[in-house]
């Protein structure tokens, strides 16, 4: 994935298969965001801007746009283990048994990507606003389009989540999972709100 073309990725997107499928493109929505940041910040060098600030978050920025493409391309990984988990025999009680045993897992691990995009979208949605203020006017509009990439990440890790908890059997994990997932909302709500404060800057 990382080294396809965009539009090979769409072609296979597009497909009908199991994966690439809405928890790749949450990934790609968060890499997209970081790379904008990064771009902004790189335009937010001369001495009217806080370098301290700039370099702290072109530092982080960069490195989330690499995390999160790996996250995409697990993504992709795991859901093909669910595929081959529902594909297992269920002739007899032991083979139903295993099945569904090997199911609960691959749904959990299926869900261990979708939990980490919503720690990178916590993390890109401070880039954001650490950002804003510091950031080269001329290009802040590319900030707010970064915050709507953030939201939908979010948003998307969230659905993800909530969609492999239902078939998965520890509690534990449960907990921990739903946990994140609601993390959502507020997630959201930050990129929104950096969203108007650049259209406010913008009409002025």
């Amino acid at each position: 994935m990382r080294d396809e073309t965009i539009a090979g990725f769409l072609a296979r997107l597009a497909a009908r298969s199991a994966a690439p499928g809405g928890g790749a493109t949450g990934a790609l929505h968060a890499a997209q965001a970081a790379a904008l940041l990064a771009m902004v910040a790189r335009f937010s060098d001369g001495p009217r801007h806080d370098a301290e600030v700039v370099g702290r978050v072109r530092a982080a920025a960069d490195g989330l746009a690499d995390e999160a493409l790996e996250l995409a391309e697990a993504d992709s990984a795991a859901f093909e283990k669910v595929t081959l988990a529902y594909q297992l025999p269920k002739d007899t009680p032991e083979d139903k048994a295993a099945r569904s045993q090997a199911i609960a897992e691959a749904l959990g691990g299926a869900a261990r990507p979708p939990a980490d995009l919503m720690s990178a979208a916590v993390r890109l949605a401070g880039l954001a606003e650490d950002l804003l203020p510091a950031a080269n006017r001329n290009v802040i509009s590319d900030i707010a389009a970064a915050a709507a990439a953030i939201g939908a990440a979010a948003v998307t890790a969230q659905v993800n989540i909530e969609a492999n908890i239902a078939g998965i059997k520890d509690e534990a994990l449960i907990a921990e999972l739903s946990g994140i997932a609601a993390q959502a909302d507020g997630v959201a709500d930050r990129a929104s709100r950096v969203i108007v404060a650049v259209c406010e800057e913008i009409v002025r």
